[in-house]
């Protein structure tokens, strides 16, 4: 077996105990492959992101239960809603690795009513390859700060079907349980929950 050290995502040389080994595995594989995982870059949204974040949420539209949506919006409603959501100065954020578009965030006020105005709802995909990679623990944290910067002072995630990896992911950002809305969601045969998560953005509570 080849043993070799990793430090920050970057192979280092192997360990003297894997030395005398590195021979008979070279003459076992014909190749070796390693996979270098890197942070991936956080920046605001394009419009020519449109196409790439209809797909990501289509993926889930169409798979999942997080979204209750049923019909997946095309790439020209994105670049409306990126149009609408940039120009009231909310956050929209996606996640880059290797020049793709592995994820998107934004933030919107909560409610229309007046008394809501500092307080946002958020929303985060990734894309289905690029799941579990910690991808969100990167995005989420982003878009918490870029929200506070934009004035609002609560955020809240409305979690459909109680999805357990975006309940874990928001746990692991400080969010806390504000509340379980039992059964009012039906898809793919299923009747759902959604739960409500909710944290204070930096500087308030």
């Amino acid at each position: 077996m080849l043993l070799c050290r990793i430090a920050h995502g970057v192979m280092l040389t192997p360990e003297p105990a894997a030395t005398k080994t590195i021979s008979a595995v070279a003459s076992q594989a014909t190749a070796c492959e390693f996979t270098v995982m890197t942070d991936p870059s956080i920046r605001p949204v394009k419009p020519d992101d449109a196409t790439a974040i209809a797909t990501i949420y289509a993926h889930h539209v169409l798979n999942g239960t997080a979204t209750f949506d049923i019909d997946p919006p095309d790439a020209a409603a994105w670049r409306e809603k990126i149009a609408a959501i940039t120009a009231r100065g909310w956050p929209f954020l996606v996640a880059e690795r290797d020049g793709a578009v592995t994820g998107y965030a934004y933030a919107t006020q909560f409610r229309d009513r007046p008394a809501y105005a500092e307080t946002c709802e958020n929303s985060i995909y990734l894309a289905p390859d690029q799941l579990g990679r910690g991808i969100g623990s990167h995005l989420l944290p982003a878009l918490v700060e870029a929200a506070h910067q934009a004035g609002f002072r609560q955020m809240i995630a409305v979690i459909g079907g109680s999805e357990p990896a975006s309940v874990a992911l928001h746990a692991k950002c400080g969010f806390v349980h504000a509340g379980r809305m039992v059964g009012v969601g039906r898809k793919f045969g299923r009747i759902l929950d959604t739960i409500y998560m909710q944290r204070a953005l930096e500087g308030e509570g």
